[in-house]
């Protein structure tokens, strides 16, 4: 016998109003982004060197002293070379993540005041992420349809 899908009313997981606690400012989006990119403490994304200190550049606040490169959390991650402030990132992913079928990129820039195209740019780099994290191929495992 197959297994019925718990449902909508059945799903767990953060609100919308606890997201706005998590990321009151760029600051706390940014420690938090730290955390998920570097568990184990701040490493060089070109090197993988833990011999790296806070630098004053603005846009790359850390420097690797083993490899002499500027570098911050975006580096190599999808949301390099993108000017979108952290917590923009952060509401991007929660929104892709909850929707049931999806959300659109007009939806997307009206909810995080961006431009359609940024909104857009945004959404194919998350959708370019969760593929890279997807083990196996296309269709792997149960899928359901209607």
């Amino acid at each position: 016998m197959t297994q019925k899908a718990p449902g909508r009313s059945h799903r767990e997981g953060i609100s919308l109003l606890q997201l706005a606690h998590m990321f009151p400012d760029e600051d706390a989006a940014r420690q938090w982004f730290e955390a998920i990119v570097w568990p184990d403490g701040r490493k060089c994304p070109y090197c993988a060197s833990d011999r790296t200190r806070e630098a004053s550049h603005a846009r790359m606040p850390y420097w690797c002293t083993p490899c002499r490169k500027y570098f911050s959390v975006r580096t190599n991650t999808v949301m390099a070379a993108s000017k979108v402030p952290l917590r923009k990132w952060a509401y991007a992913i929660y929104l892709d993540l909850t929707s049931l079928k999806g959300v659109s990129s007009m939806k997307l820039h009206r909810d995080i005041d961006v431009a359609q195209k940024t909104a857009w740019f945004m959404q194919q780099r998350i959708r370019e992420a969760f593929c890279e994290l997807a083990p196996g191929g296309d269709m792997e495992g149960p899928v359901e349809a209607t």
